[in-house]
């Protein structure tokens, strides 16, 4: 597609809401973040962007991002911020020093004055505090000018294979418009699930996998397709050679099952919620996690691959995962659904064409 916004990505990690809004046609100049591996990845697979490892809480970030984009204009800034610094205790000073991540956010806009602008968080954000800080999120953007509004979506409605839910701000600039956020094109009765996303790749029954492989078999979902699209091999497929006795406890979990189904006695080291989950087959899967090994194949006897992982976060198969497998599995769950950003980022289309 012709790429035609320029767009900024601040704690762009591996380059989840990067990669739908390059799907969407839009042109990713710049991603910014202090994780040097997710960097790697972000580079990698966005061509012709630059990459900045930097920490946004400082001020010489903004002059060095400024000598990178140098007279492109920007149209649209991206970005999820952490929240951590509003305390639960004391003042809730949105202006404290360990807000100055999220303020950052803010900082950007106010330079570029972009068209628009996109901040993705937890969904409990909205209600921190009975809703005081995203009030206070909204307040400031206005008082820049921009018709802003915040919705909490589910990624499983479009078309990811994951029940994922992420609280969306989108900010509009000049004009009387306010954004209204894409129809799902799922409904739970058509959901993707685990099976039709990732059941096409190799079981690694006999084997850990690579790196780099061969697909085994042929596509047999559309949304497997749509994955593959022009890709001829696999990467990140690779297993953890687990123990036999995780293995035994494993193979005593049920389809969609979890520690609760397993008999007195075995695998009682690991009792809480998330415990010996066993993925449902006919189901989206539950938030991929960052690597913490309590979810596991709807099948086979081991936790999903990093390419398994990516398939449900709705990553195509030529997005390639660089480091280790402990920080390639912290990329893939720190980062938004692909899907769900493109179709945010076709709905933002709707906005900056008519200019």
């Amino acid at each position: 597609m012709k790429q035609t916004h320029n767009v900024i990505d601040l704690f762009c990690g591996c380059g989840g809401l990067s990669e739908g809004f390059q799907m969407a046609g839009y042109n990713i100049v710049l991603g910014v973040d202090n994780n040097d591996p997710a960097l790697k990845t972000f580079l990698y697979n966005h061509k012709g962007s630059e990459a900045l490892n930097a920490d946004l809480s400082a001020p010489e970030t903004f002059e060095t991002i400024e000598k990178i984009v140098k007279e492109k204009k920007v149209d649209v800034i991206i970005g999820g911020p952490p929240c951590q610094g509003f305390s639960l205790t004391g003042k809730r000073e949105f202006n404290d020093d360990r807000n100055k991540l999220y303020l950052a956010m803010i900082e950007m806009v106010k330079r570029y004055q972009p068209k628009a602008f996109l901040i993705e968080n937890v969904p409990g954000m909205a209600t921190l505090y009975n809703g005081e800080v995203k009030d206070e999120v909204l307040r400031r953007f206005k008082e820049m000018g921009y018709n802003i509004d915040c919705k909490v979506l589910c990624s499983a409605d479009y078309g990811v294979p994951q029940i994922r839910k992420r609280l969306i701000f989108v900010g509009l600039r000049d004009g009387e418009e306010y954004f209204v956020f894409p129809e799902p094109s799922h409904t739970p009765e058509n959901y993707v699930t685990c099976e039709q996303a990732i059941g096409d790749l190799p079981c690694l029954v006999d084997e850990l996998g690579a790196d780099v492989m061969e697909y085994s078999q042929a596509p047999m979902t559309e949304y497997q397709k749509l994955m593959r699209g022009d890709c001829n091999t696999l990467h990140n497929h690779k297993a953890i050679d687990h123990k036999q006795f995780v293995k035994d406890a494993i193979a005593q979990v049920p389809d969609g099952g979890n520690w609760k189904d397993l008999p007195k006695g075995v695998g009682e080291s690991r009792k809480f919620h998330m415990a010996w989950t066993r993925y449902a087959s006919n189901k989206p899967s539950r938030t991929i996690d960052t690597g913490h090994r309590n979810n596991f194949h709807y099948k086979w006897n081991r936790c999903p691959t990093v390419r398994e992982s990516a398939r449900l976060q709705s990553f195509p198969d030529d997005f390639v995962f660089l480091g280790n497998k402990g920080q390639q599995d912290r990329q893939v769950g720190n980062a938004v659904p692909c899907l769900m950003a493109k179709a945010i980022a076709v709905q933002l289309l709707k906005y900056l064409d008519k200019e």
